[in-house]
C-alpha cells in the first residue's frame, strides 16, 4: 500500500471542505462576542465527550449522552434562535450578485482588515453635543449585514455626514427627529427609521423605545448603536443586543474603532 492510497483526494473533496471551511468561518463571526460562542463550545465539549465515552464502550454515560445529542438539532433551534435568524436575513437581504458583496464574502482570505470610511471626529463630536444639550437619537451603524429591509421611499435619503448635521436631524422640532439614522460608511442613507423591537422582556426602567429599538436591531443585524437619553443625556452603545454604557467618549471612539474594522 503506497502513501498516496491515504491522499485520494478529488476535486469535488476539496471544494467540500472549502465549504465546510467557509461554514466554520462564518459560524465563528456569527457567533463571536456573543453568549452563544459559550452554549456552542458546550456543545462541542458534550459531543467530544459522547464519543470518548462510546468509543471506551462506557454504555450507560454514552447512552445518556447520546439521548441528549440525538435531540440536538431541536435545542440548537431553540438556543440559537437570534443567531439564526441574523443568519437567514443575512441571505436574504445580500446582492449576492454585487462584486463588491462578492469580494467581501470572501475577503477572510486577505488578513488584511476593511476599514469603515466613517469619519469618526464628526460622530464622536456630534454624540458628544447632543450628550451635553440632553438631545435624545439613535444612530445606527450598517456594517456587513444590508439595512435594507428598514428603508422605504419615505425614509430613504442621501446626506454626507458632516458637522452639525445629526444635531440638526435630531434637534426636539425637526421633522426628522421622530425615529433613527442609519449611516453607511460615512453617508446618512436613512433618517425617521422605525425599528424592530427586542423581545426581551427583563430590561431596566431606564431603557425607552429607543434602547428597544436598538437592541432590536442588533439582535437581528450584526449593526451597531449609539443611543443617546434623552432625559439623561447618557450615551450607551449596542452590540448583538448587549447595551454598554460609555462614561467617556475616548472609550467609545476606540470600541467604534475596533468594531468597525471587523
Amino acid at each position: 500500500m503506497g502513501i498516496t492510497d491515504f491522499i485520494d483526494f478529488s476535486f469535488l473533496d476539496v471544494i467540500d471542505i472549502l465549504l465546510v471551511a467557509l461554514l466554520l468561518f462564518y459560524l465563528y463571526k456569527l457567533l463571536k462576542g456573543t453568549v452563544a460562542i459559550n452554549i456552542f463550545i458546550g456543545i462541542v465539549i458534550i459531543y467530544l465527550i459522547w464519543r470518548l465515552t462510546d468509543i471506551l464502550n462506557m454504555d450507560v454515560l454514552s447512552n445518556l449522552l447520546g439521548k441528549f445529542i440525538s435531540v440536538g438539532f431541536f435545542a440548537l433551534i431553540v438556543v440559537f434562535q437570534q443567531e439564526i435568524r441574523k443568519f437567514l436575513l443575512l441571505l436574504g437581504s445580500t446582492n449576492f450578485a454585487s462584486r463588491r458583496n462578492m469580494i467581501r464574502y470572501f475577503r477572510f482570505l486577505n488578513q488584511n482588515k476593511i476599514i469603515s470610511d466613517l469619519n469618526l471626529d464628526v460622530l464622536i463630536d456630534s454624540c458628544e453635543e447632543m450628550s451635553n444639550a440632553k438631545t435624545g437619537a439613535i444612530i445606527v451603524l450598517q456594517r456587513n449585514n444590508s439595512l435594507e429591509f428598514a428603508l422605504s421611499q419615505n425614509n430613504r435619503v442621501q446626506m454626507q455626514l458632516s458637522p452639525h448635521l445629526l444635531q440638526s436631524i435630531f434637534f426636539k422640532n425637526s421633522p426628522l427627529h421622530d425615529g433613527a439614522v442609519i449611516i453607511k460608511n460615512n453617508e446618512i442613507i436613512g433618517t425617521r427609521v422605525v425599528l424592530p423591537l427586542t423581545e426581551k422582556t427583563k430590561l431596566p426602567n431606564a431603557y425607552g423605545l429607543r434602547h428597544r429599538a436598538g437592541m432590536g436591531i442588533s439582535e437581528k443585524t450584526d449593526a451597531l448603536v449609539i443611543v443617546i437619553s434623552e432625559q439623561t443625556g447618557k450615551i450607551v452603545y449596542i452590540k448583538n443586543g448587549e447595551v454598554y454604557p460609555q462614561e467617556s467618549m475616548a472609550v467609545l471612539r476606540e470600541i467604534l474603532s475596533q468594531d468597525l474594522s471587523e
